[in-house]
């Protein structure tokens, strides 16, 4: 993709938010789907609304105008912050309040006691791998507008990172939470690509935040991991062994890891590590527009989206997953993938995020 495509997908980005903005409570749907031929949203993310701010709000200091007003939906979220149900929704909103409202970090983190988070929601007394990153990113965000003197906030980044730590296998690979007790062993070891990108992403930001060389060489190391299990295609795959460091899901293959969360995580570690990425940030941007087993073109301008993932039929989905755990598998199938015809706000909110700026 050249710059310039890579411009009008981002405008083309913002503009498709519009239709996933739910009018009435300003906040973004959960889901955006076809269905018998129209565009439906269903539910309510807040999740999704804050990933979804961050990516508007680098569209707009870009230089371009937000066709969503970002203040009414900010508003909207913050109201009343009962919603906030783990360490992940606290550190998002962290994260998205210090981008978009610095004034108010302080009150907003005395507000939801962000000192206690980590012991006092499951997510991170289980050591939730995606979560512990969200929070972790969401204190450094704060620390990089000038309150890294709030109350417990560094003794907190240091335990998330110890938990992130606890997490890594010996390749670089994340698993989905923490590596204590029998109950739940597969799914502690096996992580998502989410699990690879978000805890990188935190990483990077407390090494430009901290100056944390621990924090560096973990993000550069997961990083380059990572591209070296990269598909031919340039595709990343969705799950990952933190024993074996092997792909043991291939699919689905989500569009938004290709056009927003490896670049966002790969810019991350590289900045933080002057190390360059471009190649395979480019390599994955190219999986959507038809470099892909299908040959098809995954963005729809006149929807204003890209559809959200290529997946297998489930009898072929769980011999592949456990062909792969075995090591008996390395090559793609394509046998009986379909198109997923639906999009998620944030998939838009992280590509703007990945690249507005």
């Amino acid at each position: 993709m050249s710059t310039l495509d890579i411009a009008e997908l981002c405008d083309m980005a913002a503009n498709g938010l519009v239709s996933m903005l739910d009018p009435a409570t300003q906040i973004f749907c959960h889901i955006y789907r076809r269905t018998d031929g129209e565009m439906t949203r269903q539910g309510l993310s807040r999740r999704y609304t804050m990933m979804t701010l961050l990516g508007l709000h680098r569209y707009e200091i870009s230089g371009r105008s937000s066709p969503v007003a970002i203040s009414s939906v900010l508003e909207a979220l913050l109201e009343d912050i009962r919603w906030i149900s783990g360490v992940g929704d606290l550190g998002l909103l962290l994260w998205t309040c210090a981008e978009l409202v610095p004034d108010q970090v302080p009150k907003v983190y005395q507000q939801v006691k962000a000192s206690t988070a980590l012991s006092r929601f499951s997510d991170g007394r289980q050591g939730h791998t995606m979560e512990v990153a969200w929070y972790l990113t969401g204190l450094m965000s704060c620390c990089r507008v000038g309150n890294s003197d709030l109350p417990g906030l560094l003794d907190q980044a240091m335990v998330a990172r110890d938990t992130l730590k606890n997490n890594c296998g010996i390749s670089g690979v994340y698993g989905h939470r923490r590596r204590s007790g029998m109950a739940g062993y597969v799914r502690r070891r096996i992580g998502s690509f989410a699990d690879q990108v978000y805890p990188t992403i935190a990483l990077a930001q407390m090494a430009l935040t901290l100056n944390d060389d621990e924090a560096r060489q973990m993000a550069l190391y997961t990083a380059r991991t990572m591209c070296q299990l990269q598909a031919p295609l340039g595709e990343w795959s969705w799950q990952y062994d933190a024993v074996s460091g092997r792909v043991v899901s291939r699919y689905p293959v989500y569009s938004v890891h290709q056009h927003a969360m490896a670049p966002m995580m790969l810019f991350a570690a590289g900045e933080a590590a002057d190390w360059d990425f471009s190649s395979s940030v480019y390599k994955g941007l190219a999986w959507i527009g038809g470099n892909n087993e299908l040959q098809r073109n995954f963005i729809e301008p006149a929807l204003g989206l890209v559809w959200r993932c290529v997946y297998l039929q489930p009898v072929d989905s769980y011999a592949d997953r456990g062909l792969r755990m075995l090591g008996m598998r390395d090559g793609t199938s394509s046998t009986s993938l379909k198109v997923n015809y639906e999009c998620r706000p944030y998939e838009l909110g992280w590509l703007l995020y990945a690249f507005a700026g």
